[in-house]
């Protein structure tokens, strides 16, 4: 096994020229071969842990993957490419959040696009994080619940990918009950979204509806008070 290559990291240090002097945080450069490069990634589940992550990835619909990667690439245009199958292929393909991003945008008209892309795909951690939760956000603006969002290790870590495609088919769900001109693809890739109803009624229709019986009231319409007998009377046992 091979001596690992120490790679400069930066960390923060504290700092002060005597005692008598207050510390404070300094950025310094340090030099270490055991800092990891990739915090974010977890290493494999066990016992309980491997059981529940396995439940959640049997929820993955590597079907519902290829309508998906479909209709992204339709919506946002052949530049986005399109994925390995599979759940790692769809994970790898919208991580760094640049695709989820320019999918979203594509939602709104120009010049009101609610998150900005950057030229050359972040390549830090935090930067491809922060890039997902620009997308998360956007999507509530949109109108997507907050209990059909991911969180954003969900995709990052792989964790619930299931869950990622909960939130991309609510998006497409609700662009195509929109109906703004903006959906591109097949309709019928999604189901459109309940919506609202309402009636307006007069003043005199409401004021006829007060005089009204509901039936969850109950009805009196064939009552009959034959073979009933007086209140405080005892029943008749003829023997």
């Amino acid at each position: 096994m091979g001596t690992p290559t120490p790679r400069p990291s930066l960390i923060w240090l504290p700092w002060g020229n005597a005692a008598s002097e207050p510390k404070a945080l300094g950025l310094c450069w340090l030099s270490s071969p055991w800092l990891p490069t990739n915090m974010a990634n977890k290493g494999p589940s066990y016992g309980m842990s491997r059981e529940v992550q396995s439940k959640i990835e049997k929820k993955y619909d590597e079907e519902l993957e290829e309508r998906l990667v479909e209709w992204i690439i339709v919506q946002c245009g052949p530049d986005v490419g399109r994925p390995d199958r599979g759940r790692l292929g769809f994970q790898v393909w919208l991580k760094n959040g640049v695709i989820l991003s320019k999918l979203v945008n594509s939602l709104y008209p120009d010049g009101s696009k609610p998150v900005k892309v950057p030229e050359n795909p972040p390549s830090m951690v935090f930067k491809q994080m922060e890039q997902v939760a620009q997308f998360l956000k956007a999507a509530e603006d949109y109108g997507v619940t907050k209990t059909d969002m991911f969180q954003t290790v969900d995709l990052f870590e792989g964790k619930d990918l299931a869950a990622v495609q909960r939130t991309l088919m609510a998006l497409g769900s609700l662009a195509v009950t929109k109906n703004d001109g903006h959906y591109r693809g097949d309709p019928n890739w999604f189901m459109k979204k309940a919506q609202e109803h309402k009636r307006e009624f007069t003043e005199s229709q409401l004021q006829e509806g007060k005089h009204v019986i509901g039936l969850q009231m109950g009805s009196n319409r064939g009552a009959s008070q034959a073979g009933m007998t007086g209140y405080g009377r005892p029943r008749q046992i003829i023997s």
